[in-house]
């Protein structure tokens, strides 16, 4: 039985048995590598997509729960003309990866933040931004979250 969704804006039929989680047919059916495997419990967000525009841990989602519905991926993120996501593009000026493993998970969680807030308070970052960087990046996460929402600016322009 074939399982239908929509990925990053395509329609998709799934043949993966309905308990698969979620993560491992965005890697191996389609190919998209992007969100990785961290821990396999949902407790670290490097499996961290978007479902219904949701931040989800795909890691334990059965691939079946998603049936009619809509999932971004890291992937997906960049526009049809392939220009990076404000985020992406704040993550890169702020240098956050170190190792770089967690930070696909990291992007999406703080996009969809900031989709759902538009301009997240440090107290809101602290507590959206539960993915774990064994780096300690944890600054610049935050420094390009700001960035991305223009408050960066905003601040500096306020202590002048």
């Amino acid at each position: 039985m074939a399982i239908e969704t929509s990925i990053n804006g395509k329609a998709v039929a799934l043949s993966a048995e309905p308990d698969t989680p979620l993560l491992w047919v965005i890697r191996e059916e389609l190919g998209l590598t992007g969100t990785k495997f961290g821990c396999g419990i949902a407790a670290c967000g490097a499996c961290t997509v978007h479902v219904n525009g949701e931040p989800t841990r795909s890691c334990s989602v059965p691939v079946s729960e998603v049936a009619g519905k809509s999932i971004t991926t890291i992937e997906g993120l960049k526009s049809a003309d392939g220009t990076l996501h404000a985020v992406q593009k704040a993550w890169i000026a702020a240098q956050v990866p170190q190792c770089g493993y967690c930070q696909s998970g990291q992007i999406m969680a703080a996009v969809a933040l900031i989709e759902k807030t538009g301009r997240p308070s440090d107290a809101q970052i602290d507590a959206a931004m539960t993915n774990l960087c064994r780096c300690g990046t944890y600054p610049r996460i935050r420094k390009a979250i700001r960035a991305a929402t223009g408050q960066a600016a905003q601040a500096v322009e306020g202590a002048v």
